[in-house]
């Protein structure tokens, strides 16, 4: 399991141009909220901090399933909110920076229906995105941790016949 982890991190960072080097959880950059990991450590998640100061994970599913999973540390505004992304990728188009129409229109649908969430293009990736206040309290940010493994492992299971790559 711990080579399908480095495989599959290696993988996405290169796709998300995010350097490989990660930190163990007590070694974290300054642009990492350190509040984030003490909100995770509370809820016994595995993590590691990416060179970006982004926390990044991989969550078991069901069927012998991983699903990587990032809680961004940076904080965007929008007026008065202020809002943090948790990100799961579920696909990775074979086209060079373009997801098929097919799929693009699947991911619209299934945002429309999706309670806690959408999806968004990465480049090549479909990313499903849950964006939450930047206080969020541990309860709400292990829902959108949750939110977003689980839909973005349906999703990449239904595409891609099963296969697991994030």
């Amino acid at each position: 399991m711990r080579t399908h982890f480095t495989l599959t991190c290696v993988a996405l960072l290169a796709a998300l141009s995010i350097a490989p080097s990660a930190r163990a959880c007590g070694d974290h950059p300054s642009s990492a909220d350190a509040g984030i990991a003490k909100q995770l450590e509370s809820l016994d998640y595995e993590f590691e901090v990416d060179d970006d100061g982004d926390y990044r994970m991989i969550r078991d599913m069901d069927d012998d399933r991983t699903q990587l999973v990032f809680v961004i540390s940076k904080v965007e505004s929008y007026g008065v909110h202020k809002i943090r992304e948790v990100w799961a990728p579920a696909y990775r188009s074979p086209e060079d920076d373009a997801l098929p129409a097919d799929i693009a229109n699947r991911l619209l649908a299934d945002s429309q229906d999706s309670k806690l969430g959408s999806w968004v293009k990465q480049g090549d990736m479909a990313v499903f995105v849950v964006k939450i206040a930047a206080d969020a309290s541990t309860p709400e940010l292990k829902d959108a941790i949750e939110a977003a493994a689980k839909t973005a492992d349906e999703m990449e299971s239904d595409l891609t016949d099963g296969k697991d790559a994030f």
